[in-house]
């Protein structure tokens, strides 16, 4: 009888755990992008997610920042590794690609459909993203890369997502910024890059400690 009761006591204590929010230190966001995401010549542990994660902390959101960059991949290989993302669980996913595409001059509608069809898988599951813009160079023609810029805040405005305007703002072209290369990011520009994010995130952060 005795062992009746203690089984039935740890259901209840269990269903209980199950049914609260979760802690603030559980807390988990996903970075999907490219090699500007996985840290691509300095390491991930100077990559914009993880500098994210130092910042986030120091602001008192205790969040863990999952890196899922890799390099060279596209607004379609977003699509391929999205449910991999998701599988991690995110409170909140950062959705930074379009920058391989723009370089390949991948059609603009695919470009956008990629990035639909992430949006939704997340948003199906309840979370949270955030958008962060790309530009194009005008290697196919001042019309693509306008249309490419405007994929962005439209697809921000119509998922209700929040919208990093430039991810590589004050980053390209800015050789103190750039590995040798004046490709990537080197840490400096990695910093810059979280900055950018940063703003818009802690906001998505804050709401979320504020209601778990």
């Amino acid at each position: 009888m005795y062992s009746l009761m203690m089984l039935s006591l740890a259901v209840v204590l269990a269903s209980g755990a199950a049914g609260r929010p979760r802690a603030a230190d559980t807390l988990k966001i996903v970075a999907l992008g490219d090699s500007l995401t996985s840290g691509h010549g300095i390491g991930k542990s100077q990559a914009y997610p993880a500098v994210l994660e130092r910042s986030l902390r120091e602001a008192n959101l205790p969040f863990t920042v999952v890196n899922h960059g890799v390099s060279g991949d596209t607004t379609a290989g977003g699509v391929r590794r999205i449910e991999a993302a998701l599988a991690e669980n995110p409170d909140i996913l950062i959705l930074a690609l379009g920058a391989n595409d723009g370089l390949r001059g991948v059609p603009v509608p695919a470009v956008r459909r990629n990035l639909e069809q992430a949006i939704e898988a997340a948003q199906a599951r309840g979370v949270r993203v955030l958008l962060c813009g790309m530009d194009a160079l005008p290697l196919y023609g001042w019309q693509y890369t306008m249309d490419f810029h405007q994929i962005y805040p439209e697809l921000a405005a119509k998922y209700n997502v929040p919208l990093v305007p430039f991810l590589l703002a004050g980053v390209v072209a800015n050789q103190a910024m750039l590995l040798p290369d004046m490709v990537h990011p080197n840490a400096a520009g990695a910093r810059a890059i979280a900055a950018n994010i940063f703003p818009y995130l802690q906001e998505l952060a804050a709401g979320l400690v504020a209601t778990s």
